[in-house]
């Protein structure tokens, strides 16, 4: 009895000891584990230590707002939020908020960025919707543009009258500053704006060995001496954007002098803006002398006119590649088209009539060898014609936006059965689209 009681008080004697001991150890090993999760956790969140670079290129996909939020955590952060590099491309966009969808960059911010900077500032567009306000409010920015030297600047317009109902005064005034002290810019985006022939000229005498491309549609107060001032001193120009009335034959011309660079693409906007317009005629002869100085130069027109309006157009052979009609275009036009477009390689019709446009379609695909894309809307082919059409041009048809109520069946084809034909001649699966039903 004594050796089992010595026994059990032994066992309780260290039972009552170990305890202690066991929560101790477990205590310390928590503890030495906690200190290395926390040394571990201070070392990989010490976002603080991350490189400039790497910090540079985060902030860069940051919008605007959460960029300037994340300049706030630490003083490192704030050092990046003010490196220049991430300065030198920003969009400005100006909104008033009852009537525009657009969120609009804080007038606070805009103040920091003028006053911080201006003189980073490279690559500057401005996004402003319909309200004079806001086109103003851009003024008043570029007004204030007297340190940077932009290297492109683009003023758009989300819809009409935005700039152009803004004082001429005030814009010009906005806009040669920008001219003056850039001295080295190279693009210049300024649609539907009120600049002048006055104005261009300072863009000419600051920015004439810079500027490449240009695109000024819509601009009334621009007469074709003003393009035709810009073509002549600006011999690096590669793309040019304009209405049809600044278009000229001196223009071209100059375009096609010996001292000019390649031109890669003329954007011509062809517009009526009351029914019965007149519109002049450009000479075959300085078509055929831009296309001898750059054979590889892409012509895009864009016509909105009234079917009567057309009478100047497509008689003689153009140079046109990329050929788009947004209104109704007669049958008659076309078929001057198919004639006299061997460069074409893209056409969209989005309007016809009733008349199926069959002579028209084959008529192209015969002449217009480089044809490659096509697209019709509320106009009307024989399943048979369009069929002969894509037999014709092949598989370089890259692009075939037809829609299924423009295809008349006839007696070779259905609808059912033409889309089985035209995949075979284009080499891939291939639908007429369906119009939505919603």
């Amino acid at each position: 009895m004594k050796r089992i009681k010595g026994v059990e008080e032994d066992s309780n004697s260290s039972s009552s000891k170990s305890p202690p001991e066991a929560c101790k150890k477990v205590r310390k090993q928590t503890s030495d584990e906690l200190k290395a999760v926390v040394a571990s956790e201070s070392t990989e969140s010490d976002w603080a230590r991350l490189p400039q670079e790497l910090l540079l290129h985060i902030f860069q996909y940051l919008p605007l707002l959460d960029r300037a939020y994340a300049s706030q955590v630490c003083r490192t952060w704030n050092q990046a939020f003010h490196m220049p590099e991430l300065w030198r491309c920003f969009e400005f966009e100006l909104n008033q908020p009852a009537s525009s969808y657009l969120k609009a960059t804080h007038p606070d911010l805009i103040k920091q960025i003028i006053k911080r900077h201006s003189n980073h500032l490279q690559y500057v567009s401005f996004k402003v919707d319909s309200s004079t306000e806001s086109a103003e409010a851009a003024c008043d920015i570029l007004s204030q543009l007297v340190n940077c030297s932009l290297k492109t600047l683009g003023l758009i317009s989300t819809a009409r009258p935005s700039f152009m109902e803004v004082p001429k005064s005030h814009f010009i005034s906005a806009l040669t500053v920008v001219f003056v002290n850039s001295k080295s810019l190279s693009s210049l985006k300024i649609d539907d704006t009120p600049v002048d022939d006055p104005s261009l000229k300072v863009l000419v005498a600051n920015n004439s060995d810079t500027l490449k491309l240009l695109k000024m549609s819509s601009c009334p107060h621009v007469s074709p001496a003003g393009i035709l001032c810009v073509a002549d001193q600006c011999h690096g120009l590669r793309e040019l954007a304009l209405n049809y009335h600044l278009l000229s034959d001196e223009l071209l011309l100059a375009l096609s002098s010996e001292k000019h660079v390649h031109l890669e693409h003329l954007r011509i906007d062809v517009v009526s803006e009351n029914p019965g317009q007149h519109f002049h005629t450009i000479k075959k002869s300085s078509w055929d002398a831009m296309v001898r100085h750059s054979p590889k130069f892409n012509l895009v027109m864009y016509f909105f006119l009234y079917e009567d309006e057309f009478g100047p157009f497509f008689n003689e052979e153009v140079p046109v590649t990329h050929l788009y009609f947004g209104r109704s275009v007669s049958k008659e036009v076309l078929g001057r088209v198919g004639l006299h477009c061997p460069r074409l390689v893209e056409l969209v019709v989005c309007a016809n009539g009733l008349r199926p446009l069959d002579e028209e379609l084959i008529r192209i695909a015969k002449h217009c060898t480089q044809l490659s894309a096509i697209g019709l809307g509320e106009c009307e082919v024989s399943c048979s014609a369009f069929v002969e059409f894509v037999k014709m041009c092949g598989r370089r048809l890259s692009q075939l936006s037809i829609m299924e109520e423009v295809l008349i069946p006839d007696h070779k084809y259905s609808l059912d059965e033409i889309h089985w034909e035209v995949s075979k001649h284009l080499g891939r699966v291939w639908f007429p689209d369906m119009m939505p039903t919603w």
